[in-house]
């Protein structure tokens, strides 16, 4: 099945997509074990909707430093409670996984996009995935694995090096029959990268938009922001915020966070004064039906 041309394709002018994190997780930094059941899951998957999700990003395994490799078994077991009532709410539903089994499971029931933090580097069998499901992918760059990836992060240039990593993956997806058009790009903020070359990210995003492809960024809550204010994670809300409004102002083209009603609303905010086409209309009802 075809999923490609559910609300996933970014113009010049789109506003902003806020993908919405659901990590059926027990050990995720931010928010490990507080979904691990099926009713919390779903009760956490409504409220992102409420709140005026554009995408739904399900993950079962952990990525923070340290985590272990969760096996494709396990995290099938894990998103399964949720991804069908996800599926049918009509929103683009993203499988954030670097197992080929876990991806084609989720794609043969419905969800949208394969959200890799390998890049396809773990299983290089899902970029044949993507071609065949014609669905979206996001490349994102991380320097190692969660297991090494903070223990000595090194750039000549984080940009630059980036871009080079970017280029190798894009051509290795279109040698593989992905379309241009399916994929997205995310710098890795947090991935194998120090507080300063996350720093040195965030003033340089918009030299990724000479690659042409749609950016996503996910600061949500993370160390750097608690590094920079000397806060612990359930405290950044303020500080994700600014990365957020930097972000969409350098060309971001989607954001993905935790707190989806306050984080959307920023979104909307920076998308009016950019003059970018009205597209949180759906996302207001939304939320003004949960408030």
């Amino acid at each position: 099945m075809n999923r490609s041309d559910r609300n996933l394709q970014v113009l010049p002018d789109s506003p902003t997509r806020v993908m919405g994190i659901l990590n059926i997780t027990p050990d995720s930094f931010h928010d490990g074990g507080r979904y691990i059941s099926p009713e919390s899951a779903l009760d956490h998957l409504r409220l992102l909707i409420e709140e005026g999700a554009d995408i739904i990003d399900i993950g079962g395994a952990s990525s923070r430093p340290g985590a272990p490799v969760v096996s494709p078994e396990e995290e099938i077991a894990r998103i399964t409670p949720v991804l069908a009532t996800a599926v049918e709410s009509g929103l683009p539903v993203s499988v954030d996984t670097i197992h080929g089994k876990t991806a084609a499971f989720a794609l043969e029931r419905g969800a949208s996009m394969i959200n890799d933090i390998s890049a396809f580097r773990h299983d290089p069998s899902l970029a044949s995935l993507t071609a065949e499901h014609g669905c979206t992918c996001v490349l994102m760059h991380m320097q190692g694995t969660p297991q090494t990836m903070q223990l000595a992060p090194f750039y000549e240039d984080v940009v630059q090096d980036i871009l080079e990593f970017f280029k190798e993956r894009i051509d290795f997806c279109l040698q593989r029959g992905v379309k241009e058009k399916q994929i997205w790009l995310d710098p890795g903020f947090g991935f194998g990268k120090t507080v300063a070359h996350n720093l040195e990210l965030l003033r340089r995003l918009e030299e990724f938009q000479i690659l042409g492809f749609p950016l996503l960024l996910g600061t949500s809550n993370k160390s750097t922001i608690g590094a920079v204010l000397d806060l612990p994670s359930h405290e950044r809300m303020e500080g994700t915020a600014a990365t957020l409004a930097i972000g969409i102002l350098k060309g971001v083209h989607c954001i993905r966070f935790h707190d989806v009603r306050a984080m959307s609303l920023v979104a909307q905010m920076c998308d009016t004064v950019l003059g970018r086409t009205s597209g949180h209309d759906q996302a207001n009802q939304r939320r003004n039906q949960s408030s």
